[in-house]
């Protein structure tokens, strides 16, 4: 398998609510089928307002209320060293796309793309606890067509 499928990095604005989510689904996911100790999985955000910071509340009682934990998981920045330590990294929207192109470094390793080919994944943290919901449907249907790509391969 390659560096491309073993290392992923995702990404939104502030790592609580949509990258931290993504990272728990797929660890839980890949856990599942035993094969967790071959990835290496993390998340990350384009500002920095959230460093140290675990996961927003709703975030963690949505996963959790679907037997994902994002226990441990603390918000960082992205870092120029993750262009080259990542295989993939994949942005929640457009802005976070834009974002990582323009800071990726001309010998990235990383192929950048959107997490959701064709959608974007809406930021819930303004809204109410169905946004939560809304996009941990979204996240979850996500990772289940990338882990299917990834294991696919192996």
């Amino acid at each position: 398998m390659s560096q491309l499928h073993t290392s992923i990095l995702f990404v939104c604005t502030g790592n609580i609510c949509r990258s931290p989510t993504a990272e728990g689904i797929l660890r839980h996911r890949l856990q599942e089928h035993g094969r967790l100790d071959h990835f290496t999985i993390d998340s990350a955000a384009t500002h920095s307002w959230n460093v140290g910071n675990p996961p927003d509340p709703r975030t963690a009682a949505v996963a959790r209320q679907n037997g994902v934990s994002l226990d441990g998981l603390k918000a960082r920045k992205i870092r120029p060293a993750d262009f080259q330590d990542f295989g993939l990294i994949l942005a929640m929207d457009n802005t976070h796309l834009a974002t990582l192109r323009a800071h990726a470094p001309d010998d990235a390793a990383a192929q950048i793309r959107l997490f959701m080919e064709g959608a974007e994944v809406p930021d819930p943290y303004y809204g109410e606890i169905e946004g939560f919901h809304r996009v941990y449907n979204m996240i979850d249907r996500g990772v289940e067509t990338l882990l299917k790509g990834i294991l696919a391969k192996q």
